[in-house]
């Protein structure tokens, strides 16, 4: 059975407002993000879901729940959380300004103190970027791209095997994550350069078909696309 996933960006929260590295750290959601949330929630609020996932951080369970509060045609017990879907780790720049890590990044990976991290990607490629981030690390602690690739690979292999008999979940994860998915297993992505941040509470679907085998359809899409 192929398995259709939406996969659902949390909604903003107050580390997104104030522009700092949110990665295995945690901040509540805000005002503005539950608002955004709500939008999404109605937009989906008549897809049948066999099932709905979350990642175990809070933001994103109390995204998935908002999910499941909001949605009339579906039957959904206990969320069950997947670490695998857990945002990208920044290591010691967690709750860090991001600019700022940034800079740090450029500077390790040789290209001076740039703070657009696209253009950062785009010169190096996004495998060059993790290991330039693990390298800026003062503790090493960050993920590199080999690390994530694992999880990542792991992540979809753990989901195939809980959905083996659902043809519709809805998962809810995060930025970097998703975006990195989108980079691997997107069709407009190339594996190397960087493609656009998905929206806070915007949906990205995928596909995982009876082999294993995972691809995304469609990716970044907001409360009105839907």
């Amino acid at each position: 059975m192929t398995t259709e996933v939406y996969l659902v960006r949390h909604g903003e929260t107050m580390f997104n407002q104030l522009n700092k590295v949110q990665g295995w750290c945690d901040s509540p959601l805000t005002v503005k993000g539950i608002d955004d949330l709500k939008r999404t929630a109605r937009a989906l609020s008549q897809v049948h879901f066999d099932n709905m996932y979350s990642s175990d951080l809070k933001r994103a369970i109390d995204t998935v729940h908002l999910m499941k509060n909001v949605n009339s045609v579906s039957e959904i017990g206990k969320i069950k959380k997947l670490p695998e879907f857990r945002e990208v780790f920044f290591g010691s720049f967690e709750g860090d300004d991001i600019d700022e890590t940034w800079k740090q990044i450029a500077k390790a990976a040789g290209l001076g103190e740039e703070t657009d991290v696209q253009k950062i990607i785009n010169q190096i490629g996004i495998e060059n970027f993790r290991e330039a981030t693990k390298k800026a690390d003062p503790r090493h602690l960050a993920e590199n791209s080999e690390e994530l690739d694992e999880r990542m690979v792991r992540a979809i292999e753990n989901l195939h095997e809980l959905t083996k008999h659902e043809e519709r979940v809805l998962l809810v994860s995060h930025g970097d994550f998703i975006k990195t998915l989108g980079i691997k297993y997107w069709n407009q992505g190339d594996g190397h350069h960087d493609i656009e941040f998905p929206n806070n509470g915007s949906v990205t679907i995928g596909k995982i078909h009876d082999d294993g085998r995972f691809e995304i359809i469609a990716y970044n899409q907001d409360a009105e696309n839907l």
